[in-house]
């Protein structure tokens, strides 16, 4: 198992593992070693505390235990105020103090500057790698960096409200990861440093973070002035499980804060970071207020009560429905227990509802095939009327309708504006860049309303769709292909959870006046909606150390192979360029279309193609492969692949 350069686990047959002793290695040298029980804190999380307890050689065990300080940290008290609450919410304050007395001395951490920090951005997120294990992928996200990120989110926080003496209180929450309870504590110590209460959530969504901005609830702790979720990111899903990414995603009551707030944050972490020292942390050591709070009963009672109303006040307007929830181990296990069965539906085929970082099930990804298999085989399994599934923070989500007919991507939105189409005629749908000609076609000449293709990436979407509001263009939803989808009604967030309460509503309402029940009330909505036969994404990977790039940034040799494609364009009769695009070079040509364009934030050109027939998808696909034969440094093996060529 691998810490740093090296670690080891010595246990005790014996012993039950709590009282396994651990020792960190770096450069053959002992650098820590100390019983695992002296900072069992880092597994209050009960699914994690289980999890491992009852594993003493998991190899992910490194993952959960504090990560050498140095002279960030030589020792260190963390000071804790817990908040227990009764489902009443009636707060029992109760003091406690925690001692990690492991000596760490003689460690030292990595040495960063600011550019390693805001390597660290991946748009309006932070995203880095937290747990070691995968080859290829070190870790940048250990404790020091996290603590000085949370604490450079508190000092923001407190210049952008201007709080004066008034103190501020910051929510934090995390998904089903594995490395989530040491970087709660961590991101709840910067925090403190920074001079903010934190208020922990524990297991919860990304939406529900969002929201703690915005309820007005004491007992509760809210509002809170700024929110921390502590997830991650799927990405390359074909070659292994998400483990071991993490990151954060941060918000006010504004909503999630945009690139240029990322980067001030990640300046100020860079900066904290090399001047947190052991001899001024003591000087700015004081104690933390941390408090628990079970606000996930708050969130999912709001989505409750949102079905209720649109049933027209039933108490349980999903009586004799039978839904079933893929959570695939990820946050979103509660809708089935706290959403659907209060509202009267069955439940029962639900699966993959513990939280388990290693996802041991299938990728919690909507836009997964294994992933949609799995929640459709269990609609049609269980004859379900409605499956659900979720991404692994709940910010992302599908359906499934009791033939299996699946609802993601471009149908998800059909269905979404259908019934947004409903309640706001001739609204603008803002969605990404790769959606279908035919979706443009079924918004437009079916439903009446306008189709705004925009760019890809969740906030460029939402913060478009902001924007025609503010110029007087009517918009009520702003959704990706990867299920990411926002309302105007609902603060502009991106909430999986919600979506699905909008097409509960749709459920509920035609069944309180008579138009039906059963999830054909859905499928009749996106009736009309021209889908093609192949829909391909290829991914043309950019060799940054090539030396055709001769010491160009990938994204400038990116662009020169997307002004090459353009180029070819003209000079085809058969091919017609989209008038109107905000991303890459769109073509349309041989019944389908091809989308080109560069990765937000990877050395990558995906290629979009859809088309009536693989004869035409490879035609498109001939189109791009003759444009960019000469880019030596592009990966065009999967365009070869398709081409035969």
């Amino acid at each position: 198992m691998k810490f740093g350069n090296r670690s080891k686990i010595r246990a005790n047959r014996s012993m039950k593992f709590p009282y396994a002793t651990v020792s960190f290695f770096f450069s053959g040298k002992v650098l820590q070693k100390f019983n695992v029980e002296q900072c069992c804190y880092y597994l209050q999380n009960k699914q994690f505390k289980t999890r491992y307890q009852r594993q003493p050689n998991n190899p992910y065990m490194s993952a959960l235990l504090p990560c050498p300080r140095g002279n960030l940290h030589s020792s260190m008290r963390a000071h804790t105020t817990l908040s227990k609450y009764h489902q009443t919410t009636t707060p029992i304050s109760k003091q406690t103090s925690f001692y990690c007395n492991a000596s760490l001395s003689s460690a030292t951490v990595p040495s960063l500057d600011k550019t390693d920090f805001l390597k660290l951005q991946n748009g309006s997120d932070i995203r880095g790698v937290a747990v070691p294990g995968v080859e290829g992928e070190p870790v940048s996200l250990p404790e020091p960096v996290t603590e000085a990120i949370a604490a450079a989110f508190g000092q923001w926080l407190l210049h952008k409200k201007n709080a004066g003496s008034r103190k501020l209180r910051v929510s934090v929450g995390h998904d089903s990861r594995i490395s989530a309870p040491t970087l709660l504590e961590a991101v709840s110590r910067g925090l403190g440093v920074s001079g903010v209460d934190v208020v922990q959530f524990g297991l919860a969504s990304t939406p529900a973070m969002f929201n703690s901005t915005l309820t007005e609830d004491e007992s509760f702790l809210c509002p809170a002035d700024g929110a921390i979720m502590i997830t991650g990111l799927l990405i390359d899903l074909a070659s292994h499980l998400p483990y071991n990414r993490n990151g954060f995603k941060f918000f006010t009551s504004d909503g999630g804060l945009g690139k240029v707030d990322i980067k001030n944050i990640l300046e100020r972490a860079a900066d904290i970071y090399q001047n947190l020292s052991d001899e001024n942390l003591m000087k700015s050591q004081r104690e933390v207020s941390i408090k628990k709070v079970d606000y996930m009963a708050v969130y999912t009672s709001g989505l409750v009560n949102a079905v209720r109303k649109a049933a027209g006040g039933l108490e349980k307007p999903l009586e004799g429905f039978h839904i079933v929830v893929d959570a695939g181990n990820g946050a979103g296990g509660f809708f089935a227990a706290k959403v659907l069965e209060p509202l009267g539906a069955i439940t029962s085929g639900s699966q993959f509802l513990e939280p388990d970082g290693m996802f041991p099930n299938h990728i919690p990804n909507p836009e997964d095939k294994t992933a949609m298999q799995a929640i459709t085989k269990a609609v049609l399994d269980n004859k379900a009327d409605l499956g659900i599934i979720f991404d692994t923070d709940v910010d992302r989500s599908a359906a499934v309708d009791s033939s299996g007919r699946e609802f993601n991507r471009n149908r998800l939105i059909a269905l979404l504006s259908a019934i947004v189409l409903e309640e706001h005629p001739g609204t603008t749908i803002v969605t990404d860049s790769v959606t279908s000609d035919g979706l443009t076609s079924f918004i437009e000449k079916k439903l009446g309303g306008k189709h705004h293709r925009f760019k890809r990436g969740y906030k460029n979407v939402i913060d478009e769709a902001i924007r025609l509001n503010s110029t007087g263009e009517e918009t009520h939803l702003a959704i990706e292909t990867s299920g990411h989808g926002a309302l105007k009604e609902n603060h502009w967030l991106d909430d999986g959870a919600y979506l699905m309460v909008k097409i509960l509503n749709k459920l509920a309402s035609a069944r309180a006046a008579g138009e039906g029940s059963g999830s054909k009330v859905l499928t009749d909505l996106v009736e009309g909606l021209d889908e093609p036969k192949v829909a391909l994404e290829l991914r043309l990977k950019i060799d940054k150390n090539h030396s055709d790039l001769e010491g160009r940034d990938f994204r400038e040799y990116g662009e020169t192979v997307l002004q090459q494609v353009s180029n070819s364009i003209e000079t085809n009769p058969n091919l017609k360029k989209a008038s109107v695009n905000y991303e890459g070079i769109r073509v349309s040509g041989f019944g389908g279309w091809f989308l080109l364009r560069l990765s937000l934030h990877d050395p990558v050109l995906p290629l979009n193609i859809e088309a009536q027939s693989e004869d035409d998808a490879v035609k498109l696909g001939l189109v791009v492969a003759n444009a960019v034969k000469e880019f030596n440094a592009l990966d065009t093996s999967a365009l070869s692949s398709l081409t035969r060529s």
